[in-house]
């Protein structure tokens, strides 16, 4: 069946409605490919997405389940999952996704805070005659969908929820890493933002998700690449680093590639230009968060310069201002906390009206927690976390500029900065924690100099602590709250 030249329009409420509208246009092409090192390889077509998500949505009906519920996913990414969630949908519940990854703590939070009336955490039962246009239930556009937890970084997590006008949101601004035929990699778990948001992103452009075999691995990933023909790669810079290094990436196809997308706090520019070189397709530079949904990204015909120091401009119809600590919207270039306004954004925390107040404002902007500064063109440029930046002898200190910098220093393989107390009048100063590559020796002082060639040098770190591997959470980035206690120590013991 020939896929239609453009995304799916017409007058959509909810996913279903969008839903209807792929099973009549292109009911037998694959939704889903899910390889696997020990079974086939397992496939999924749209009709029969929807047909075996309805027969499960029978199965929670009977089980007591009812509109406004919350229905747990605790299960690894994959189909599964996808169908269970549509089940969830179609029932008028909400989806709270779970991701394995987690902490008992944080899952037991999970759990308390959103109370679920079922938690599907293992095998599916076994469910039959489904139809895939039936409607068990009236949605509208406003209905709560999915509850997104954030990784756990600073605390516990906090679950942000979204409905249906949210996904609606979120896919206007898909561009350019959606086109209708894609088969677009998905490396993050779906409990992540970036597969419990998509959904409408994906039935309107009649993407083929292929699925990399949980727990991530480089090497199943090139495999997913290589036999699946994917034209839209995806992942966080540790995932293309540890691709690039691995020695399956020699022999692995990447000639279907149209397009690369990476996204995360800290994107290396030596590896954006790596990405360009190996795998000769546009790079494409996004930032997002799980209350926003739907931020920033580079074009296609932006410079290398942009891809590699930017996080781009506003997609769909996100706007963005920078505000300084008084309250007032900061001039070009500079840095202050980002706020986003739009429709694709979370509605709030669940159940925490308190918390949502303090994250949003009374005219409606998300306040990100992150810093940053826009540049005259509109181009966002990150400087890291509020919470990451320390103040050095009253000067503010950005780790982000700092982890650019060590990224073109050739005996580091990796690199996370962290602020720590010291008695010293300095207040605070700079823990550094670098993997160095194989066969060299990392020095301070030398290290510092580094720094200082591009930088202040009161931005240079006052203390390197050399590891084995920085710790990651459970999406892949640096998990700078494990370091925390480690640079207290040393800074404990740190004198001039």
């Amino acid at each position: 069946m020939q896929l239609p030249p453009a995304p799916l329009t017409g007058n959509f409420s909810s996913v279903l409605d969008v839903f209807d509208e792929v099973i009549r246009v292109a009911p037998l092409h694959e939704a889903f490919v899910q390889p696997s090192a020990n079974a086939p390889t397992r496939r999924l077509s749209f009709v029969d997405w929807a047909t075996q998500a309805d027969a499960l949505a029978g199965w929670l009906h009977e089980q007591g389940v009812r509109k406004g519920d919350v229905v747990g996913l605790q299960l690894p990414s994959g189909i599964d999952y996808a169908i269970a969630y549509q089940a969830i949908v179609r029932v008028g519940a909400l989806a709270t996704g779970i991701n394995p990854r987690l902490g008992p703590s944080e899952i037991s939070h999970i759990i308390a805070r959103c109370e679920p009336v079922y938690v599907f955490d293992g095998a599916l039962p076994d469910c039959h005659g489904g139809d895939p246009l039936r409607r068990r239930v009236a949605l509208e556009s406003t209905d709560p969908m999915a509850i997104v937890w954030t990784g756990g970084t600073t605390g516990f997590p906090k679950g942000a929820w979204f409905d249906h006008a949210c996904l609606e949101a979120m896919s206007h601004g898909a561009a350019p890493l959606s086109v209708v035929g894609d088969r677009r990699l998905s490396p993050l778990p779906f409990a992540h933002i970036g597969a419990m948001t998509r959904v409408w992103d994906e039935l309107m452009h009649l993407i083929t998700t292929v699925i990399v075999p949980s727990p991530w691995t480089a090497a199943g990933a090139l495999s997913a690449i290589h036999s699946e023909r994917v034209s839209v790669s995806q992942g966080v810079p540790t995932q293309y680093r540890m691709m690039f290094d691995h020695p399956d990436f020699a022999a692995t196809d990447t000639s279907h590639l149209r397009i690369a997308g990476i996204g995360a706090a800290r994107i290396p520019p030596e590896l954006v230009m790596e990405m360009q070189e190996k795998l000769k397709c546009p790079v494409v530079v996004r930032y997002a968060s799980t209350e926003g949904c739907l931020a920033t990204g580079t074009r296609l015909d932006d410079d290398i310069e942009t891809i590699c120091t930017t996080v781009g401009r506003p997609n769909g119809g996100v706007k963005i201002r920078i505000v300084a600590s008084d309250g007032s919207e900061c001039a070009p270039n500079e840095v202050g906390t980002v706020q986003l306004h739009s429709r694709a954004r979370m509605r709030g925390y669940w159940k925490d009206p308190e918390l949502t107040n303090q994250s949003i404002t009374p005219d409606d902007w998300l306040i990100t927690g992150d810093l940053g500064r826009v540049d005259a063109v509109g181009n966002l440029h990150l400087a890291g976390r509020s919470t990451e930046m320390y103040i050095r002898g009253g000067y503010n200190v950005y780790p982000i500029e700092i982890e650019n910098v060590l990224g073109t220093y050739s005996d580091i393989l990796s690199a996370a900065i962290v602020g720590a107390s010291v008695s010293d009048r300095l207040g605070e100063i700079g823990v550094l924690f670098a993997v160095a590559r194989p066969g060299t020796t990392l020095e301070l002082s030398a290290i510092r100099s580094f720094v200082q060639a591009s930088l202040a040098n009161y931005k240079a770190p006052d203390i390197l602590v050399v590891v084995a591997e920085l710790p990651l959470t459970s999406l892949g980035k640096v998990d700078k709250k494990q370091l925390q206690p480690t640079a207290n120590q040393e800074a404990a013991q740190w004198s001039r």
